[in-house]
């Protein structure tokens, strides 16, 4: 990638010298890609390098082994939601997610497609129950490009794919009601709307939270990456409290 013009979600910001930043971008269709912006720190500049802000994105580096020099135009500004407690930390999460996560210029137009739909339903959504199944289901495929995908089609025991009602926390299979019977606190909670589609109560959303978050944490968010499950708990409570 010596030169790079593209729209891009802004995932992560680090200050790096005294004035500049790096910031990790993710793209339509270079996925997650990597810049320093120049006078990143600026007055200017810090309402537009906000995570979950779209922008128009010019990569340039004289190799592709060296960081690119990137700039950047706002396109879409979420800076309001920063100022709202739970969208601030929907965004945070997400973003700081992908950013951790994801291998640096591997192609993935599914997750920006899936994060970009997340990010517009918690800008639109009057409640966090508008966004919170989105979130949900983008976990879920973040897992699944990353080769750690679940399998809820069918039971993991008995092969049939009806009345799924758990996920094995060993094998990432759905496990249904008849074969989980005496095995039930052993297995995580699987809710009805990653089988079946549409939406859910707080119960069955927040179920589909510790499921994605066991596997993110046991399979993703390891090392040096583990940091950001801190943002991942600041949303769950702020959840939880809200629907309390």
């Amino acid at each position: 990638m010596a030169h790079l013009s593209t729209t891009a979600i802004i995932c992560a910001v680090r200050h790096h010298g005294e004035h500049g930043a790096i910031a990790r971008l993710l793209t339509p269709d270079h996925g997650l890609t990597p810049g320093y912006v120049r006078g990143g720190r600026s007055r200017a500049m810090r309402p537009v390098l906000l995570p979950g802000n779209v922008v128009k994105a010019e990569f340039r580096a004289r190799t592709e082994d060296h960081l690119a020099g990137l700039t950047v135009e706002l396109a879409h500004s979420r800076a309001p939601l920063h100022a709202e407690p739970l969208p601030a930390a929907a965004i945070d999460w997400s973003c700081a997610l992908t950013a951790a996560a994801l291998p640096e210029a591997t192609p993935c137009p599914a997750l920006h497609q899936a994060l970009s739909g997340l990010l517009d339903a918690v800008e639109a959504a009057p409640a966090a129950r508008g966004w919170a199944v989105a979130l949900v289901r983008y976990e879920l495929l973040l897992l699944a490009e990353l080769g750690f995908g679940l399998d809820l089609t069918r039971c993991a025991a008995t092969g049939d794919a009806t009345d799924l009602a758990y996920v094995s926390p060993r094998s990432a299979a759905a496990v249904n009601r008849a074969a989980a019977v005496g095995y039930e606190s052993r297995l995580l909670p699987l809710p009805p709307f990653l089988v079946e589609g549409g939406t859910g109560d707080w119960t069955q959303i927040l179920d589909g939270l510790r499921l994605t978050g066991f596997f993110l944490e046991r399979s993703v968010l390891i090392d040096r990456r583990v940091h950001v499950l801190a943002a991942r708990e600041r949303l769950v409570e702020r959840l939880k409290r809200a629907v309390a």
